[in-house]
């Protein structure tokens, strides 16, 4: 079994913000295989697949960015859910817009999403999707930045990115190892 996080917030506001890059992206892997995000369960908005005999948990957790490890916590336990079959889709400002880097563990660097995933679990050797949000013509403070709405010239990029995220995702829950999922999409 597989557990896919998309980090971002839940309210209708922060939809198309690029703190919400890792709830499209789950979108986009729930997309894929065909479900939708029809349960709520363990603080987080839950969509299920089944790949290839196995199922896949898609889920969007629902506590907020800053919050985020309750849910992915609560997931975890409820589904026994070891650590190398969690992966995590976030926004990443240390990335330029537009690109993806994905890794088979880290630390959380600036991002509190991540933070608190770590904190709440005690583990960070996980599989992550990174999507780079940066742009260096604009400069506020990255509180602001990352809670602000995609600009509409940016927003087929964006779209393109997270597409490409969830088909990485999606992979890596069709059981192909997060090192031949990264050579694939890095």
């Amino acid at each position: 079994m597989k557990l896919i996080v998309g980090l971002g917030n839940p309210e209708k506001q922060y939809e198309k913000t690029f703190h919400n890059v890792g709830f499209i992206g789950a979108g986009d892997v729930a997309e894929i295989f065909g479900v939708k995000f029809k349960k709520k369960e363990c603080e987080a908005s839950v969509a299920e697949a089944f790949v290839n005999g196995e199922k896949i948990i898609i889920a969007r957790p629902l506590t907020y960015m800053n919050n985020s490890g309750r849910a992915v916590k609560q997931l975890m336990a409820k589904y026994k859910i070891s650590e190398e079959d969690l992966l995590v889709i976030y926004d990443d400002y240390d990335l330029p817009k537009g690109k993806i880097r994905i890794r088979a563990a880290g630390s959380a660097g600036t991002h509190n999403g991540m933070r608190s995933i770590i904190g709440e679990t005690g583990l960070k050797n996980f599989p992550r999707i990174r999507i780079g949000i940066r742009d260096e013509e604009v400069n506020i403070p990255i509180i602001n930045y990352v809670l602000s709405e995609i600009r509409k010239d940016d927003y087929e990029l964006f779209a393109s990115v997270c597409r490409k995220a969830g088909e990485a995702a999606a992979e890596f829950a069709r059981g192909t190892t997060i090192d031949n999922v990264m050579c694939k999409f890095n």
